[in-house]
Formats: structure tokens, C-alpha cells, sequence
């Protein structure tokens, strides 16, 4: 893609709308070319406590594209990483920072974590491969275009989405290629990627086409295919239908969504649709209460029936505050926006809860463990809590 295509969607990415600053409160534009500013907080009564367990400066700012960098978990330990190249482990019980790597790269796709590996890529197409339990770098390798996504891994694979909508898997141990697959992409697209859904036996890749395809892990053959969003109107971008929030998984079935397209749910023993709701988003979804919950691309909450696909519920109060990813926890949903708060509402409607302020705008996806709360804001602060 040219230059000028990548610039031209970068702006589109960060705001959805025609003509935005990429700072909430400065004056927007719709599509009408009519002036819209963010929703001013509204007051209301808190229902629940928000506890701070802990909080560490663990890593630098966090410009990655459409929440590229996110924090992950394994075996009681946070890994994080920042724009500028730093990787860190941090005790997920008490903040402490275990250990810490420079690896002077732009990181773009972070963090991938499994098998006692730590995974993250660059905007240049670097790869790289750390030990767990020390930062120590075990292999570095170059794919074929930058990595906006954390990487995944399956036993003994990491498998590695590029812009280019290639797939690579990788071996773990030496950063060897066993297996590419090449998907089309179109002309236009967000600049961003989905990282991979891995379970035992598929990895489940979404792309720039509206198409979301399950491969083999061991082998990268494909399993199945299903096109959730078609892209439609006249411009190329009219026409983009990009998969680049992550699907959520629940039991078997897997629910993705596509800005300027759908979502829909699918059966991932053969990847046949279930339902199809028009929707437009390019953030990750969640998963609770047998509801599906995304955020809009004018930042609408809707909470969807997980079996119909129906409309339970939507909060428009928080609409052009530039919110991330939501996450369910303690029976309640997470939405962080650009300004630093912290928006909790209640599943059965959709009203708000409890709010705080956790420093830095937040547009890393949050990191869930059963009812604690890790959110890594745009300073690099890494900070847990717990609900009362």
C-alpha cells in the first residue's frame, strides 16, 4: 500500500469519523462535515468500590496503532512492552518489575506469550523471541512487513500476522519458518491487524477483506473460511470492512466484528454463520452474562444477545471519548477512553457503575484474571484493581 493510503487510514483508524484531532477534546467532525465534540462525564450515584491494588511505571509510552501493544499473562506474571522498545515482567500479585529489556525497535505487535516464551514484533517486520523467566533474547527473525499485533503461540509454533495479510508460523525454539499463508487484501484498509485466536487445534486469523479464516496450527492448512463483512459503496473508503478488533472465543463459537461491516457469530467446527448483525468497530469485543459487548466506531456501547444477536442494551453518553477495548470483570464491564478514566457499567443495562482516573489515556485492551482488573495506560503505568 502507498505511503500517502497508509497516512490517509491512520487518521480514519484513530478516530471514525471524516476530520479528527487524535487529542479528545479538541473539535470534530462527522461525515456531514457538522462539528461533534466528546460527551461530557455525566454524575452519577457509584454503586461498587474500586480497590488500587498496586501500580508500576513498568514500561514507556504507548503510541502503538489500535491497541497493538497489550499486556498478556502467564503463570502469575504480566508481560508488557512499550512503542519504544521495551519489554518487561511484572509479578501480577505484588507490581514488582522481575526483569527488563531494551530492544531498540519500534514495537508495533505486542505481547504474545506461551510455552515459556514472550513474543513481540516491530514496525519494521522484526520478530522477536524472549525467555520468560529472564528477558533473554532466544532468537530474531524478519517477516515481510510490519507487525501490529501481538503474535500468538500453539505448543511449539508462534504464529505472526503482518500487515501485508501474511501468516507465518514460526518455530519456538529457533525462529525457524515452517509454514506461510498469504490472504488478499484490499487496496484501502485500517492500518492495524487482529492478533490470532489460538486453541488446541485452530488458529483463527481475521483480515483486512472482511474474511476471517481457521488454519492448522502445525501445518497453516486451512480448516474454513467465513466472509463476515462484504464490503460495499462506491469509494475504496466506503469499501473497508477491516477485522481488526480481536473475536472472543466462547466455548465453540467465535464472535468477530468488522468496522463499516458486521458482527457475527460462528461455529468454529466449521466456521458456518450462526447470526449476523450490522455493526461497525475496530475494537476488540467481550464476552459476558451470555451477552456480546462492543464499542461502536462513534463510541456507542451495545451489549448483543450471544445467541440472536439482538440488541440488549447501548450507552451512548461516552460517544467520540475514544474508548478501547471493553473487558468483563467481577460481573461488570471495563471501558477506558483517551482522557485516563476508567468507565465500569452494569451488564443487566448498561449504566454506569463506578468510574476513576488511571493517569494516561487507555487504548491498550485490558488484561482480565478472574476478578482483577490490569490496565496498562498510555504512560506505561500498569496498574491492578480489584471490585467491591
Amino acid at each position: 500500500m502507498k505511503r500517502l493510503s497508509w497516512l490517509l487510514v491512520a487518521c480514519l483508524m484513530f478516530s471514525g469519523c471524516s476530520s479528527i484531532t487524535n487529542k479528545l477534546g479538541k473539535t470534530k467532525t462527522d461525515e456531514a462535515g457538522e462539528k461533534i465534540a466528546p460527551a461530557e462525564l455525566v454524575d452519577f450515584p457509584s454503586e461498587i468500590q474500586m480497590r488500587q491494588l498496586w501500580s508500576n511505571h513498568a514500561v514507556g509510552k504507548n503510541l502503538s496503532v489500535n491497541g497493538g501493544i497489550r499486556p498478556a499473562m502467564e503463570a502469575g506474571v504480566i508481560y508488557v512492552a512499550d512503542s519504544q522498545g521495551t519489554v518487561a515482567a511484572v509479578d501480577a500479585g505484588t507490581g514488582e518489575r522481575k526483569w527488563k529489556v531494551e530492544l531498540d525497535k519500534t514495537i508495533g505487535g505486542a505481547v504474545g506469550v506461551g510455552s515459556n516464551t514472550v513474543l513481540v514484533g516491530s514496525t519494521e517486520g522484526d520478530v522477536f523471541a524472549l525467555e520468560a523467566d529472564s528477558g533473554e533474547q532466544r532468537w530474531h527473525v524478519y517477516v515481510t512487513s510490519e507487525v501490529l499485533a501481538a503474535p500468538g503461540v500453539s505448543a511449539d509454533v508462534a504464529i505472526v500476522q503482518s500487515q501485508d495479510g501474511r501468516v507465518v508460523g514460526l518455530n519456538l525454539a529457533d525462529g525457524s519458518q515452517r509454514w506461510q499463508f498469504k490472504a488478499d487484501v484490499p487496496v484501502l484498509s485500517l492500518r492495524g491487524t487482529s492478533p490470532p485466536v489460538v486453541t488446541e487445534d485452530l488458529c483463527i486469523l481475521s483480515f483486512a477483506n472482511g474474511k476471517v479464516h481457521a488454519l492448522s496450527p502445525s501445518t497453516g492448512a486451512q480448516v474454513w473460511e467465513n466472509r463476515v463483512a462484504t464490503p460495499q459503496g462506491r469509494t475504496e473508503l466506503e469499501r473497508m470492512v477491516d477485522l481488526d478488533g480481536r473475536p472472543v472465543l466462547v466455548g465453540d463459537v467465535l464472535y468477530a466484528a468488522s468496522y463499516q461491516g458486521r458482527i457475527g457469530a460462528l461455529a468454529t467446527a466449521s466456521g458456518r454463520g450462526i447470526w449476523y448483525q450490522d455493526a461497525s468497530t475496530s475494537q476488540d469485543l467481550a464476552y459476558g452474562l451470555e451477552q456480546v459487548y462492543l464499542v461502536q466506531k462513534n463510541d456507542t456501547v451495545k451489549a448483543l444477545r450471544a445467541s440472536s444477536g439482538q440488541q440488549i442494551w447501548q450507552n451512548d453518553q461516552l460517544t467520540y471519548r475514544k474508548l478501547g477495548s471493553p473487558a468483563v470483570v467481577a460481573g461488570y464491564m471495563a471501558v477506558g477512553d483517551a482522557e485516563g478514566y476508567l468507565h465500569v457499567l452494569s451488564q443487566t443495562d448498561g449504566r454506569f457503575v463506578a468510574r476513576t482516573k488511571v493517569g494516561a489515556g487507555v487504548a491498550a485492551p485490558m488484561l482480565v484474571d478472574g476478578n482483577i482488573l490490569y490496565v496498562l495506560n498510555n504512560g506505561g503505568r500498569l496498574t491492578a484493581y480489584s471490585f467491591e
